[in-house]
C-alpha cells in the first residue's frame, strides 16, 4: 500500500476542491471522473511499466514526480487549450481566458476538435497495437496460433504502417465529406510521430553510436521518458472530451483527470517494483489488446458515441482475462516442473 498513499491523499485534497467549487456534484463529480481515469488508463499503467522497468531509478523517479506535472497540466489542460486554439483560430491567451469565463464556448470548441483529437490519438495507440501483434520475437502468445500467424508478418517492417492507414482510408470512408481531410491528416501525422519517436529511441539507444556508454544511457533514457509521455497524451485526449459530457467546468475536470493520471504512475510503479509484469507473463499482451481496443473507439468517434464507462470495463475484462489466463499458465508451469523426471 506504500505506493498509493499519495493517491489517498491527492484524492481527498482533489475531491475536497471539487466540493468547494461545485459543492457534493462537484466532489461527486471529480471522484467518479477519477474512477473513469483509472479504468481507462490502466493498460496504460501497463505499458508505461514494460518500458520503465529498463529505466534508471533516475529516470523512474522523472516519471512518477515531473512526469505528473506534465501529464496534468501539459496533458490534460494545456494541449487541449492549444488543439483548441489551433483548430478554431482563436489566439492561444484567448482560448486561456475561454476556460475561466466560458467554459459553455470551451466545451462546444473542443468537441468541435473532437475529430481532430480522436484520429491522431486512435491511430498513435492503433501504431503500438500493431507493432504489438506483428512482432515475430514475442516470447509468449496470449491467444497462441492467433498471434503466432500474425507474428509471420512481422518479418516485413511496414506491415504495421500498411495496416494502420488502410483502416484510416477505410474509416474515412464514413466521415461527413466536410471533416475528412481533417480526420486523414491528424490520423497520419499520429502515424508520423509514432515513426519519430520510435527512430530517435532508437538511435539514443545505439551503443555503438560513437558516443561515451552514459551518455546514451542517460539520452537513451530521456527520449524513452518524453515517449512515455507521448503515449500519456494519447491515451488522456479521449478522456479529456468524454469528461466535458460529465461536466463544463474544466477545473472540475482537470482535478479528477489528475485522480486518474496520479493513480496510474502509482499502478506503474507498483507493476515495476514488485515484478508483476514477469509473474503475469500475459498482463502486457492484455495491455496491448485493450490499447487496440481505446485506438479503434477512438477512431470510431464521428461515426457513434461509446461511453467512457464501456470503455473502461473494456479494458478492465482484457485485463483480468491476461491475469487469469497467466495464473493458469503459471500453474500448469507448476506442475510439469513437479513431476519428476
Amino acid at each position: 500500500m506504500r505506493n498509493y498513499w499519495s493517491s489517498v491523499l491527492l484524492t481527498i485534497i482533489c475531491v475536497f476542491f471539487g466540493y468547494q467549487i461545485g459543492g457534493i456534484q462537484g466532489a461527486f463529480i471529480v471522484a467518479i471522473l477519477g474512477v473513469l481515469e483509472i479504468s481507462v488508463s490502466f493498460d496504460n499503467a501497463v505499458f508505461n511499466a514494460k518500458i520503465l522497468k529498463d529505466m534508471t531509478p533516475f529516470w523512474q523517479t522523472m516519471f512518477l514526480w515531473v512526469g505528473i506535472l506534465i501529464a496534468v497540466f501539459g496533458m490534460r489542460l494545456f494541449l487541449p487549450i492549444l488543439i483548441v486554439s489551433v483548430t478554431s483560430h482563436l489566439g492561444l491567451w484567448e482560448t486561456a481566458l475561454l476556460v475561466v469565463n466560458d467554459t459553455a464556448a470551451y466545451s462546444t470548441h473542443l468537441e468541435a476538435a473532437s475529430t481532430s483529437i480522436t484520429a491522431f490519438g486512435g491511430m498513435f495507440l492503433l501504431m503500438i497495437f500493431l507493432d504489438f501483434l506483428f512482432d515475430p520475437e514475442k516470447e509468449h502468445h496470449w491467444l497462441g496460433g492467433v498471434e503466432r500467424f500474425f507474428g509471420r508478418f512481422g518479418e516485413h517492417a511496414t506491415v504495421s504502417t500498411i495496416v494502420a492507414l488502410c483502416v484510416l482510408i477505410g474509416m474515412s470512408l464514413s466521415i461527413e465529406d466536410g471533416k475528412v481531410a481533417t480526420f486523414l491528416f491528424s490520423g497520419v501525422f499520429g502515424v508520423a510521430l509514432y515513426f519519430v519517436m520510435g527512430l530517435l529511441k532508437n538511435a539514443f539507444e545505439d551503443k555503438d553510436a560513437g558516443e561515451a556508454l552514459t551518455n546514451t544511457i542517460k539520452r537513451g533514457g530521456f527520449m524513452s521518458f518524453m515517449y512515455l509521455e507521448v503515449v500519456d497524451a494519447s491515451f488522456s485526449l479521449d478522456g479529456v472530451i468524454g469528461a466535458f459530457a460529465m461536466s463544463s467546468d474544466p477545473i472540475i475536470i482537470v482535478l479528477g483527470l489528475t485522480i486518474g493520471a496520479w493513480t496510474v504512475r502509482a499502478i506503474t510503479i507498483h507493476l515495476v517494483r514488485t515484478g508483476l509484469l514477469n509473474q503475469y507473463v500475459y498482463l502486457e499482451s492484455g495491455a496491448h489488446f485493450a490499447i487496440g481496443v481505446l485506438g479503434v473507439i477512438m477512431l470510431t468517434h464521428n461515426l457513434l458515441h461509446v461511453p467512457e464507462i464501456f470503455t473502461g470495463l473494456a479494458g478492465a475484462c482484457l485485463i483480468s482475462l491476461a491475469i487469469y489466463s497467466s495464473i493458469r499458465h503459471k500453474k500448469a508451469q507448476d506442475k510439469v516442473a513437479a513431476v519428476p523426471a
